[in-house]
């Protein structure tokens, strides 16, 4: 399987791709409501408006203060982020209700890309459960020693196409396209912190793990 060999400006462009992405549908439903509001005079109609405009605008935001950790600078070289500022803006991600997810890791505070790699794991987790479940996420830290597992369980849960070989930095085609550039981010999160990341059906359950690199 070839190395992938994408020029980072590409790089930058599939990942700006795939915030957008993720961001468009509340962002569109805000749009959506504003114009029911402008043109509807039935009162039950106008409170569904406002609902609706209410959920968006909420899940907009907690995609953006997501992304701006999963994969923003947060910070400047060498920062550290709070492990318990990842739980809350994980949590948010989930508000829909579609998926739930429970969380297991003391908070403290490690190196941004060993956040970042959590964060991003996440994401596979809740990509491997289209149709939503329960995600649980457990970290064990000691120092600056991490191990993550994340379960995620729902119906047809499965393991996005060419993750594994993505993980690995390597494509059939050598290049990402925004639907693969979460695994693939992930995978250089995982070499840049000198970690190995797996990922498998095991039972009914895709399992993902990351630990320090043999």
């Amino acid at each position: 399987m070839p190395a992938v060999t994408m020029d980072p400006l590409d790089l930058a462009s599939v990942l700006c791709s795939r915030i957008c992405h993720d961001v468009i549908n509340p962002v569109g439903a805000i749009q959506n409501g504003l114009e029911l509001l402008a043109d509807e005079k039935d009162a039950a109609m106008r409170d569904d408006a406002l609902d609706l405009i209410g959920k968006s605008a909420a899940s907009a935001s907690a995609k953006l203060k997501f992304a701006r950790i999963a994969y923003g600078a947060s910070g400047s070289a060498g920062a550290s982020l709070d492990m318990g500022d990842a739980q809350a803006v994980a949590a948010d991600m989930f508000i829909d209700g579609r998926t739930t997810m429970s969380w297991s890791a003391p908070r403290v505070l490690l190196p941004k890309n060993k956040i970042k790699l959590l964060l991003n794991l996440l994401l596979l987790a809740a990509q491997s459960i289209p149709r939503g479940g329960h995600i649980d996420v457990k970290a064990d830290i000691e120092g600056e020693t991490c191990r993550y597992e994340i379960r995620a369980k729902g119906s047809y849960a499965r393991v996005p196409p060419h993750t594994v070989d993505l993980l690995a930095g390597e494509s059939e085609t050598g290049v990402v396209d925004a639907e693969g550039v979460r695994a693939y981010h992930a995978g250089l999160l995982a070499r840049a912190v000198g970690m190995d990341v797996s990922i498998a059906l095991i039972e009914d359950a895709v399992v993902i793990e990351a630990k320090p690199a043999a």
